[in-house]
């Protein structure tokens, strides 16, 4: 069983897994070129003698039959070490579903102590993991889903793991059946947990149904729910950890959450809050932190954490899955721009950095000991028109005829041209916002939803929209983006050598932090990417009316509204595609956006590696850590 789908929107920017440092993801990683460091690093984690008892059997990389982590078979861990940096951010601590920890930083490292029910392959398919447990849809009227742990998962200490640990995870999500709706507009309410994720505890209001210590439990959604595959993952710590430092048993903690006593999980939310997080920058209590993954960060086995420069995690001798195919993981605290450097002098062995054509080159530049793979991620370039009052392209002002100046004179194939085919050859313009040029299906897709008006500039069109619009010669255009980022400096450039000959005056507005930029609204043209992969309804809040958190220049399309609305109640693939179809339809003829071109992504490593593998989902090339391996 798997299914691919684009949505899952997460801000991205281009600097670091996402392009900004700021950006929050489950596992995004990318980084940004800059080969301006020294690349020195005294410094050395534990592990990286490159002893070895045994590796995987045969000598040369195992080749996935499909999107899927390859089949490596029997597995002997090799005592060796790989350094990986996603960025200069320290990890703070197991729970990566905080507020303060819920990034590409935290993730990277977290992820690699977990399990899952599932996770993305390198297109986006959604892959069950067996070894950790099956789910399937018992009934779909109302929607049914029935989870199976495996009898072998247990956490570190041996306890396993059950309904307990994912009973946990549901009320973690605040559920109002619980603690009630957030009261509107008090800014000074603080939720019981402190959990940047909210799904599970709505569309779920009931919870999951289980019994104390068992191994299934059943979910009822009262209303169908397309991306029920991504509702249940794994759970972030586990609950008799969580029922003994709140001073309960785990039956008590059961009964409080069945019950909705919201002030006997009181305690529970401020260990969950903090217990789970190591703010000093040393290991954590191993009886506290514990893995359900194939690595561990208890320091008895292996484990180290060096403040501002490294957290090497060790193998988890309990994991009931494949062993790692190396005995240990080395996370370090790198800014991206010297990544390039830290892979050329070994300090680092795999780096995602941004890709970029002096990237490449520089890459190019190591030599046969550096592999170099490139391919298509799930992040995409576009370009947002700011519909707010005072704006040119606001319906009261140019409206319409303005916007379409704009798309007419947007040269994105020349974009293309010159910023992503010196990368890859397989760069095309992109005319979707939700499906990718990669995936099956895309050409029949844009058929439907565009008909190749904007494919090419067309000034003389562009003029005479310009003129229709009513706007004065020399209307500035601010194109604002996140700072530091020199494909966009060359993108925003590319424009106003065209856009200006038409009449506006086009304006590099570029300033630190995407996430301000876009929330300033000071802006009539943004200029950012989304990071998707899984879901269907994940790319909602994009186009939604009153959606502030996505939807930021205030487009207003109720066709595109409704279809929304009927996308996240059904069940049904024709419908889903051709609700679809009407928002993309409503997208192209109203202009809400023009998407340029899908990311291209990089991965470059040290040639003796195995098993490295690029990932076009938001888990980047991580995804599979646990089966990377040297060969010597």
């Amino acid at each position: 069983m798997a299914i691919v789908a684009a949505g899952a929107l997460v801000l991205s920017a281009c600097t670091s897994g996402t392009e900004d440092p700021d950006d929050t993801t489950t596992d995004d990683t990318q980084s940004s070129e800059d080969d301006s460091a020294d690349g020195d690093d005294a410094s050395a984690a534990p592990g990286d003698d490159g002893s070895e008892t045994s590796g995987p059997d045969g000598g040369e990389d195992a080749a996935p039959a499909d999107t899927a982590k390859p089949d490596l078979g029997d597995i002997t861990t090799k005592e060796d070490n790989i350094y990986f940096s996603v960025g200069a951010d320290e990890w703070a601590g197991l729970n990566a579903n905080t507020a303060e920890t819920n990034s590409v930083y935290n993730a990277v490292v977290s992820s690699r102590l977990g399990s899952s029910f599932w996770y993305y392959g390198t297109d986006g398919t959604i892959y069950p993991d067996e070894d950790f447990g099956t789910y399937e849809v018992t009934s779909e009227d109302p929607l049914t889903v029935e989870y199976t742990i495996s009898d072998q998962a247990v956490w570190e200490d041996g306890t396993p793991i059950t309904y307990n640990d994912f009973l946990l995870e549901w009320v973690a999500q605040n559920p109002p059946s619980v603690f009630g709706e957030a009261p509107e507009g008090d800014e000074d309410y603080v939720p019981t947990f402190n959990n940047v994720g909210t799904d599970w505890g709505l569309y779920v209001p009931d919870g999951p149904e289980g019994e104390l210590d068992g191994k299934t439990f059943t979910l009822t959604y009262p209303d169908p729910y397309p991306d029920y595959q991504l509702m249940v993952g794994g759970p972030t710590g586990p609950a008799h950890v969580a029922a003994a430092e709140s001073g309960m048993t785990p039956e008590e903690l059961v009964t409080a959450i069945k019950d909705g006593d919201a002030e006997a999980l009181a305690p529970v939310g401020e260990f969950w809050n903090t217990g789970w997080l190591s703010p000093d920058k040393t290991l954590p209590d191993p009886a506290i932190a514990q893995s359900s993954g194939p690595y561990t960060i208890d320091g008895s086995k292996g484990a180290e954490w060096s403040v501002g420069e490294y957290v090497t995690l060790g193998p988890n001798d309990v994991y009931w899955g494949p062993p790692p195919a190396t005995s240990n993981l080395t996370f370090r605290f790198a800014a991206p721009e010297t990544h390039v450097q830290a892979l050329s002098n070994g300090d680092l062995n795999i780096i995602e950095p941004q890709a970029t054509v002096d990237t490449v080159q520089q890459l190019e530049a190591l030599g046969d000991t550096i592999t170099i793979d490139t391919g298509d991620t799930m992040t995409f370039e576009h370009l947002d028109y700011n519909f707010a009052e005072g704006s040119p392209f606001a319906e009261d002002a140019g409206g319409l005829a303005a916007r379409e100046a704009f798309a007419y004179c947007v040269p994105r194939q020349q974009i293309v041209d010159n910023l992503l085919k010196p990368i890859t050859d397989e760069a095309v313009v992109m005319n979707s916002r939700e499906v990718f040029p990669f995936q099956e299906g895309y050409e029949e897709h844009v058929g439907k939803i565009y008909d190749g008006r904007y494919d090419q500039i067309d000034l003389e069109t562009a003029k005479t929209k310009f003129e229709e619009s009513g706007l004065e010669e020399g209307t500035q255009i601010r194109i604002g983006y996140g700072a530091g980022n020199q494909r966009r400096v060359d993108q925003v450039a590319l424009i106003k050598a065209s856009c200006d000959q038409v009449g506006f005056e086009i304006v590099d507005a570029s300033a630190p932090g995407l996430g301000d930029v876009l929330a300033s609204g000071d802006w009539e043209i943004a200029l950012f990417a989304w990071a998707g992969s899984g879901t269907v309804t994940g790319s909602a809040f994009w186009y939604q009316i009153g959606n502030e958190g996505g939807n930021f220049g205030q487009w207003v399309n109720e066709p595109a509204d409704t279809a929304w609305s009927v996308i996240s109640t059904t069940l049904d693939e024709t419908v889903r595609e051709e609700q679809l179809v009407i928002i993309e339809s409503e997208a192209w003829n109203d202009l809400h956006s023009i998407p340029v071109f899908a990311h291209p992504g990089v991965v470059a490593y040290d040639s003796t590696l195995q098993n490295v593998i690029l990932n076009a989902s938001q888990t980047g090339v991580p995804w599979n850590a646990e089966q990377w391996v040297r060969s010597e």
